[in-house]
């Protein structure tokens, strides 16, 4: 069967209907409503918003918008880092689209630093940069690697093809994270003074990720604090079915981890992915994440085998203390306290064209989809 087809069966008006009757029926069935769904992956997000799921759904499930994506919850102290390597004479920065125009302590972005004369460039795929630093032997080529489990081993690949071809003007800055590690600490320290308090009954788990890493990792969740995880896809069938597994969960009073994304997701995952990305990476001991403060064993760094190509440790600079804007709420946004909506700034000052916040820069972003597909309730 052709993409075009599948997708078609994914989005039928009568499919979605009787599944959307049977999700309001098993929602009427519990006790408590609204059930309230953490989705982590900002693509859900997205979904959520364009299909107006969350409305269609409205008083049986709460959806509380996650971390999102790996721009979401990089720290300004990591920006600040790009930036101020972005500065130094004869070097080539490297990076993903949207990082690039995430604002750092002083306001500007990478992409205001390129227009100021800073040799800053997008790439779309980080093998990009091999060329690059061929082409350009006497400069210093640096990678900003960001990510959830799903780019790590395109990172992981660069830094083997870049030794094996004895590139010593390539290096990388290592900004991966993991995705269990945030899920943890969401459900252990669910109280921080500064960002408050969000109760969850349940996670959908994310799409992309749980193809690299399998469904195993999330197992600990379900049995330790009794949440119920269902991975799910990304088409209005998806969701909606997901939904009506964790409903059935809850009305049973179980807590375990279901697939609905079998046609991609394994219990394994991808083990040769996983092996790649061991033998290049370690863990750190913690690392920062915007919105969630230092998470213990939450990234990854370059490990000694390959601590050539680790430009924390080529380049010395000298970093000002992270300065966040005072109005913005992205870090309520990421761990689910807010929505963006309630943010002052949201749609006047900050917007996908001027953004003062992360989760308005990502095109996975809480803010950017609000912006999208819900600026229109936001009173004048």
């Amino acid at each position: 069967m052709k993409d075009r087809d599948i997708r078609k069966e994914f989005r039928s008006s009568g499919r979605i209907q009787r599944l959307l009757d049977g999700v309001k029926q098993l929602a009427s069935e519990l006790n408590e409503l609204p059930v309230r769904v953490m989705e982590f992956c900002g693509g859900h997000t997205h979904s959520i918003m364009k299909l107006g799921i969350d409305q269609l759904l409205e008083g049986h499930v709460k959806f509380i918008h996650g971390p999102g994506c790996p721009v979401c919850v990089m720290p300004m102290g990591r920006i600040d880092l790009a930036i101020e390597l972005a500065k130094l004479p004869d070097v080539i920065l490297c990076s993903y689209g949207d990082l690039l125009r995430v604002p750092g302590s002083e306001r500007r972005s990478l992409l205001d630093l390129r227009a100021a004369g800073s040799d800053v460039r997008m790439v779309y795929s980080c093998l990009d940069t091999l060329k690059i630093a061929q082409e350009n032997p006497d400069r210093e080529v640096v990678f900003f690697a960001i990510g959830f489990e799903t780019t790590t081993p395109q990172t992981a690949v660069l830094i083997k093809k870049a030794k094996q071809m004895g590139l010593k003007n390539l290096s990388v800055v290592c900004n991966h994270v993991i995705t269990p590690a945030a899920i943890q600490h969401i459900l252990n320290a669910p109280e921080i003074r500064e960002i408050g308090r969000v109760e969850i009954d349940a996670f959908i788990g994310p799409g992309h990720v749980s193809t690299v890493i399998g469904t195993k990792p999330y197992f600990y969740f379900a049995e330790e604090f009794q949440k119920p995880v269902v991975i799910s896809g990304f088409e209005p069938l998806d969701l909606l079915q997901s939904v009506a597994m964790i409903l059935r969960q809850i009305k049973e009073r179980r807590a375990r981890v279901e697939n609905q994304y079998g046609r991609f997701v394994s219990y394994e995952g991808n083990l040769k992915a996983q092996r790649l990305v061991s033998e290049v990476f370690q863990l750190r001991k913690s690392f920062e994440w915007r919105g969630l403060g230092s998470i213990p064993y939450s990234a990854l760094r370059i490990n000694s085998e390959y601590g050539e190509f680790d430009a924390e440790k080529r380049f010395e600079v000298k970093l000002p203390k992270p300065k966040e804007h005072p109005a913005c709420i992205c870090g309520k946004v990421i761990r689910g306290v807010a929505i963006p909506t309630e943010c002052k700034l949201f749609g006047n000052v900050c917007t996908p064209t001027n953004p003062l916040g992360s989760c308005m820069v990502s095109s996975e972003g809480a803010c950017a989809a609000y912006y999208k597909y819900k600026r229109d309730l936001v009173p004048a």
